[in-house]
């Protein structure tokens, strides 16, 4: 990597072999971005090829119209004509005594056949709704790939979610089908996940659940409802033609984490998402035959849809899954499995990053000699751990793309591309070629270099975006299409550019505190507490003022020796230094852990409402929740 200034480019040997690595592609794109992505499309093998690339009906649109075609004829059958003996996914189990599993493009194709027949004998059809609640297993590639096969639409529930948030997909779907497995392996211990299946199926449509058999633990068994997957494929045909699917057939519904209440289900739809996913994998991640992509999204979540599974093998990559924790039952195992498997391309959360900073400090200078790509996604990274992740693990030569996107625009939006830069801390950079960003007041005007504002999505946007909230059209309007109107999509995030026009995601909107008038963001505030020296993680949210509307409080979680008083100090001094006295926190509380999803996603609502009395909601879906009582105690005192 060269730097230059503050900003990071690719050196000549990275920039030489990239996919792309001329900055005029972004002109190309600007000029014409329909036309950009209609070209684009071509790669894509389609049984009819569409007709008319992009209509728009604000607040709907579509893409690639009178299109067919099958994301898993693109990701396996293509594949076969050329990488037919590859290994397509590398599997690492948790505990330590148990080996690989090592499956080829071929291979997984052949599974993937025999899951689809065997769904096909149990009556699912197109459009049929299937749950899939099942941890990080092959299956779970296997079931999400058949279900695509024969053009049923997978609703994946992350494994560690309650039966009650399983419940709710399952009503709102209407899922006849569950697969979910005995039970699986987290920090050494056996999760039994057919036991939260059935506490989930109360009142739900679901007449047939299959079991994978992962754990050997004993489970409950329900006669003519439950069966083994074992049995199911074991005489199954290994041949299963690929449904052909319209370009604006449902792909997919995926809910959103339920952080800000009632989760909305995101419908995704074939054609787009598959373009997306291709390019936006291909080209960020730079993936090319002979890597091995390991992205530690668990499959529950949108990141683990696309880029644990979907754009890897569009690409025609190895991946790699990951059982249990990265941790676990050592600090550094995510690092050991790096070394182990020789991976290239690493993909992984802020909050994971702040982890291994924590627990593993300066790594030997003998890990990551395979690793050539580094990238983060989930929230905005702050400086400290950008720095720290790309000097101890990416060793100052690897580039690093932070990305921004969410669950509902199903691929990543913004990142610079590795093959040309420039990487900022703490930035996440250039909008991907074709898509449209603008940052807006609140009376909708574009603000000015440096200025903080509203991230929205302009025309025509992106592929892969959500065509509605299921069963909601008025929530998919409200959410997304009221703030500036029906023609623009606004992300709830604030963000402002720099003179480079590199942007830099500052928090949701609504994670914005107006202090006497002035927009103070959270993630500006974080930014500066992470960096000090005593700081493991923190968290900052607005709470009513009778004077200045609202004012920050902030939620320290500490390392080292130090006192409280002593600490509260310094940061203090550091924002009144770097942002100002207006941004100055009422009140500064050491706690010993933050109130967290499974997948590391910090509740902040949870700390609005431990001080404006609101019902805290559920719960169940925190991997800490005893956290919260801890917090509610020192507020209390």
């Amino acid at each position: 990597m060269i730097r230059k200034g503050k900003l990071y480019y690719p050196d000549k040997a990275f920039k030489d072999k990239s996919w792309i690595n001329d900055k005029s592609i972004y002109k190309k794109a600007d000029k014409d971005p329909v036309k950009f992505w209609e070209d684009l499309a071509k790669e894509i093998d389609w049984f009819k090829e569409p007709k008319k690339t992009f209509s728009h009906y604000a607040p709907y649109f579509k893409w690639f119209e009178g299109g067919k075609l099958n994301i898993t004829y693109n990701a396996l059958d293509k594949n076969l004509e050329t990488r037919k003996n590859k290994v397509a996914l590398i599997w690492e189990p948790e505990p330590l005594n148990e080996e690989p599993r090592i499956l080829t493009y071929y291979e997984l194709y052949l599974e993937v056949n025999k899951f689809a027949n065997a769904l096909k004998k149990l009556g699912v059809k197109k459009g049929d709704r299937v749950g899939i609640y099942l941890p990080m297993i092959p299956e779970v590639v296997i079931a999400m790939l058949a279900c695509s096969r024969i053009g049923a639409v997978h609703i994946v529930v992350f494994s560690a979610f309650s039966s009650t948030a399983l419940n709710i997909r399952l009503l709102d779907t209407e899922t006849k089908v569950l697969i979910t497995a005995d039970g699986y392996f987290r920090r050494g211990k056996v999760i039994d996940l057919k036991k939260n299946a059935d506490k989930a199926l109360k009142n739900t449509k679901v007449k047939k659940v299959i079991v994978v058999k992962r754990a050997n633990n004993k489970v409950a068994f329900k006669k003519d409802r439950d069966l083994w997957w074992y049995e199911l494929v074991e005489n199954e045909k290994d041949e299963c033609s690929p449904e052909k699917m319209n370009s604006e057939d449902t792909q997919f519904i995926l809910y959103t984490s339920g952080s800000t209440g009632r989760p909305k289900g995101c419908l995704h739809v074939c054609g787009g998402y598959t373009v997306q996913a291709y390019f936006t994998g291909k080209w960020i991640f730079d993936l090319h035959d002979e890597d091995i992509f390991w992205s530690t999204a668990d499959v529950g979540w949108i990141t683990g849809h696309t880029y644990t599974v979907y754009s890897p093998l569009l690409n025609g990559a190895t991946f790699l899954m990951f059982e249990g924790a990265p941790n676990w039952p050592k600090p550094d195992r995510w690092a050991d499995i790096i070394d182990k498997h020789g991976v290239n391309i690493f993909y992984t959360a802020p909050t994971a990053i702040r982890m291994f900073k924590k627990q593993c400090g300066k790594l030997s200078r003998t890990k990551f000699k395979t690793l050539r790509l580094l990238g983060t996604v989930g929230e905005p990274i702050d400086e400290h751990s950008w720095n720290w992740f790309f000097r101890n693990v990416g060793r100052e030569k690897c580039p690093l793309v932070d990305t921004w996107w969410q669950t509902e625009t199903g691929g990543i939006l913004i990142s610079s591309l590795p093959g040309i830069g420039p990487f900022k801390p703490a930035y996440t950079g250039l909008a991907f070629p074709g898509f449209k960003f603008d940052i807006l007041d609140d009376k909708g005007k574009s603000v000015k270099t440096n200025e903080k504002g509203n991230l929205v999505l302009l025309s025509p946007f992106a592929p892969a975006l959500l065509r509605m909230v299921y069963k909601n059209p008025k929530k998919y309007k409200k959410t997304y299409w009221s703030d500036y109107g029906d023609k623009i999509y606004f992300t709830s995030d604030a963000a402002y550019k720099d003179k480079n026009g590199l942007i830099r995601i500052v928090g949701r909107v609504d994670d914005v505190i107006k202090v006497a008038g002035h927009r103070v963001t959270t993630g500006e505030l974080e930014n500066v507490l992470s960096k000090h020296e005593h700081v493991t993680e923190c968290a900052i949210v607005g709470i009513p003022d009778k004077i200045k509307g609202e004012v920050p409080i902030a939620f320290i979680v500490s390392k080292g020796k130090v006192t409280e008083s002593k600490l509260e100090k310094e940061l203090i001094l550091e924002i009144r230094e770097k942002i100002g006295p207006v941004a100055l926190p009422k009140r500064i509380y050491l706690v010993s852990d933050l109130p967290k999803t499974r997948s590391g996603k910090i509740m902040r609502r949870i700390f609005k409402r431990l001080f404006t009395k609101e019902p805290l909601g559920d719960l169940s879906t925190l991997a800490n929740p005893e956290s919260v009582k801890e917090i509610k105690k020192i507020i209390k005192k």
